[in-house]
């Protein structure tokens, strides 16, 4: 990979806080959510996995529609429009008293499906050799989000509850647009409308190397949002650990993470290694969620649960809309990313429901026994598909190789 360009690592920094802003404000409710929301009178353990979860709903309705509406308009007044629902979404949670209330502006919220559209711009403003780099960046500023909503989260709904929190979400996004407008550089745009039809759209979407990136954000976002189902009632009734306290497991676990991400992303160059190294964070999730399953009273054996958890999220979140980027077709980056996005936030919405469910029947450690199985169904759809893409990739490279030889 070559040095960051000056335009490049403005782009790559200054999205990714676009990015991380609006994600930290959705990341802020996790770690308090399901043991404050107990506490509502219409509270289930159904309803506390669907207001978790039902955000993923508008994203998987509108990710692919803002992803195209971005190819023919132009991201940044894609990306404006989805703010602004998600701003409205804020609002309505803030003022609800009800748990059905939160659900409708969590829905609204997912409403705001920028996520397609904001990568499609970073890939936009990168050379593809760069593009892992600037996914990197983007991944640790997600990581880093993360991060500071767990320890930021419980103090700040002390003070002001959850309509505090959902209030500071609205007010991140602002800032989000203002930054998104005064400092992201436009990227010119060029665009095919022959491959950006419908058909061209169809067509994209069968690609059977992109619906294995796509099923695996899925699984990812559903194995996440399941586990914050169960975690934080773990934490405070099997540790007796006081959500307040939180941060001091999530701040050492995250840490880690962040490095070992950091070590990682450079051996993520060629589209076969990459897919190997996600093979590889799919089992070491697998081992993290049983060991949460069996983990109980034991912090320890939680915390190096947790560690290998989302070391394994982070190197994911970085590498896959990378590699989502580098296969999709330039003129339909826009959709492809909205079709990657569309699947990440199904995930979510089905991880809150089935997150809310297995709590209702098998308690929290039975949220995470349900998590790890279902990547014994995860693994077997990216080693299946893992040896076409990196064929197929090769044979796109020699192509290209033997055109330029042709050439000169």
């Amino acid at each position: 990979m070559s040095a960051l360009s000056r335009l490049e690592r403005r782009s790559a920094l200054t999205l990714a806080c676009v990015i991380s802003l609006r994600l930290f404000g959705l990341f802020l409710i996790m770690p308090v959510f399901s043991v404050y929301a107990q506490t509502m009178p219409d509270a289930s353990d159904w309803l506390i996995g669907m207001a978790l979860g039902v955000y993923g709903l508008g994203q998987m309705l509108l990710q692919i529609p803002l992803g195209m509406l971005s190819d023919r308009i132009g991201r940044k007044p894609a990306i404006t429009l989805g703010l602004g629902v998600f701003i409205v979404g804020g609002l309505v949670a803030a003022a609800s008293h009800t748990l059905v209330g939160i659900v409708i502006g969590r829905a609204l919220q997912g409403m705001g499906a920028v996520a397609g559209a904001g990568t499609a711009l970073a890939a936009d403003l990168t050379r593809e050799e760069n593009r892992s780099k600037v996914m990197g960046i983007i991944g640790v500023s997600i990581g880093m989000a993360f991060l500071l909503a767990l320890i930021l989260g419980p103090p700040l709904e002390a003070i002001d509850g959850l309509p505090g929190l959902f209030a500071a979400t609205s007010l991140l996004a602002l800032f989000a647009l203002i930054l998104l407008w005064l400092i992201v550089p436009t990227p010119e745009r060029s665009k095919a409308p022959a491959a950006s039809s419908f058909g061209g759209v169809a067509s994209m979407l069968g690609d059977s190397r992109l619906m294995v990136l796509n099923g695996s954000v899925f699984f990812l976002h559903m194995l996440l949002t399941a586990s914050f189902v169960g975690l934080p009632l773990l934490l405070v009734n099997q540790l007796h650990l006081p959500v307040q306290k939180h941060w001091e497991l999530y701040l050492p676990v995250m840490v880690i993470a962040a490095l070992v991400m950091g070590g990682m992303m450079h051996r993520m160059k060629e589209v076969a290694q990459s897919l190997r190294i996600v093979q590889a964070c799919i089992v070491v999730i697998g081992v993290s969620l049983v060991l949460f399953a069996l983990g109980g009273d034991h912090v320890l054996l939680l915390g190096v649960a947790a560690t290998l958890f989302f070391s394994g999220f982070n190197l994911l979140e970085a590498s896959l809309p990378s590699l989502v980027s580098r296969l999709a077709p330039a003129e339909l980056r826009g959709a492809a990313m909205g079709a990657y996005s569309t699947s990440q936030f199904v995930g979510a919405f089905v991880g809150g429901a089935l997150g809310g469910y297995a709590l209702g029947r098998l308690g929290p450690a039975g949220v995470f026994a349900c998590a790890a199985a279902m990547t014994l169904l995860w693994l077997p759809l990216v080693v299946v598909g893992a040896r076409r893409i990196a064929a197929r990739a090769v044979a796109a490279e020699a192509d290209c190789k033997t055109g330029l030889s042709t050439q000169s």
